[in-house]
């Protein structure tokens, strides 16, 4: 489909044989396309979304920079980017938000991280560093801090915004200083870091489209998926983004945005701004780290990227293009795609 016309790209067509009589019509999001026939026959369908966009509208993320995050497994995270699309010079995917028949289309950014959630049931499966996944919090809140140690966990590579599948998951600053309390922190912060570089990302991606980086700037982000139980990963969110963390009342956003969504499609509502007053937040995080310490943290955080970048290009590892060793020699060869620390690591293709 072609983001600019809303309609399948003759173009593309033709590339790849597909003639335009076996597709379908690219309808709005919101309104009726058709009614159900069975078990109950008449209702009105009136909303066709993805999850995300649902979730992203559940969360009245109706203005540009708003910004929503659903953690899960891994997390996902859109971006209002208005009526333009913002085309990513990071790898995320800029795709549609919704339509409605009369109304500019809404545009979004979507950034998503392979692992958040899976990190802790990791440490509680496959480590038994914590027996269930609610210790993780009771065990990272007896410390300050990490003691200087971060976990990345790029056990199949990383997503947005490095799309480096070769590297491997990292636990540096090691000392014997550190605990399990202090690891447990770490995998928590991990969450949150990851967080962060998709939203820097973001930003700068919705600011060269929209020309202002104030007007795409999230005000606050708005969360939901399990992992938002948890309330000290919330404040860390908080902290390392500098922004305020809201959780919404109803914790089911992606089924609340497709009732808002048919609501809207079949007239039940005519405008969003009727949707606002529906919405209750449940809780809130305001930062308080100081920013100075934030920024050094993210810097060592974007080192420790680097390093795991590093690990998937050393010498004989699949896909890094430099030999191993050979037995019998001295010495061993420098990898060809040294990692960038000023960038954490990322390369441009």
């Amino acid at each position: 489909m072609d983001l600019a016309t809303l309609d399948w790209d003759p173009e593309m067509l033709a590339l790849l044989g597909v003639p335009r009589e076996v597709l379908p019509d690219v309808r709005p999001s919101l309104g009726v396309v058709g009614e159900t026939v069975a078990p109950v026959a008449g209702v009105p369908v009136a909303a066709l979304l993805g999850d995300q966009q649902a979730s992203l509208l559940g969360q009245t993320g109706f203005d540009v920079g708003s910004a929503k995050c659903t953690f899960g497994t891994g997390s996902f995270l859109l971006l209002n980017t208005g009526d333009r699309p913002a085309r990513s010079r990071h790898g995320l995917v800029t795709t549609v938000a919704w339509t409605q028949a009369g109304r500019p289309p809404v545009y979004a950014l979507e950034g998503s991280i392979a692992v958040a959630g899976a990190l802790v049931r990791w440490c509680r499966d496959e480590l038994g560093l914590i027996r269930s996944v609610a210790e993780v919090e009771t065990l990272a809140a007896t410390v300050p801090d990490t003691g200087g140690c971060y976990v990345v966990p790029a056990f199949a590579g990383l997503f947005a915004p490095y799309w480096e599948p070769e590297a491997r998951g990292t636990v540096v600053g090691l000392t014997s200083y550190v605990t399990k309390a202090h690891l447990c922190r770490a995998v928590l912060e991990a969450t949150a870091w990851q967080t962060r570089d998709v939203v820097e990302a973001m930003t700068s991606d919705a600011a060269a489209a929209v020309g202002s980086p104030e007007a795409v700037a999230p005000a606050s982000l708005a969360v939901d998926g399990g992992m938002t139980a948890d309330n000290l990963l919330m404040q860390m969110l908080a902290d390392v983004l500098g922004t305020r963390v809201v959780r919404p009342l109803v914790a089911e956003t992606v089924s609340l945005g497709a009732a808002y969504a048919a609501g809207l499609g079949a007239g039940v509502w005519a405008d969003p701004d009727e949707l606002r007053r529906h919405w209750r937040e449940a809780a809130a995080w305001e930062p308080v780290l100081d920013p100075a310490v934030r920024d050094a943290r993210w810097a060592e955080w974007r080192h420790a990227v680097g390093l795991a970048i590093a690990w998937g290009d050393r010498p004989g590892a699949q896909g890094s293009g430099v030999p191993a060793p050979v037995p019998g020699t001295t010495g061993s060869p420098v990898s060809a795609r040294p990692p960038d620390p000023t960038t954490g690591g990322h390369r441009e293709p």
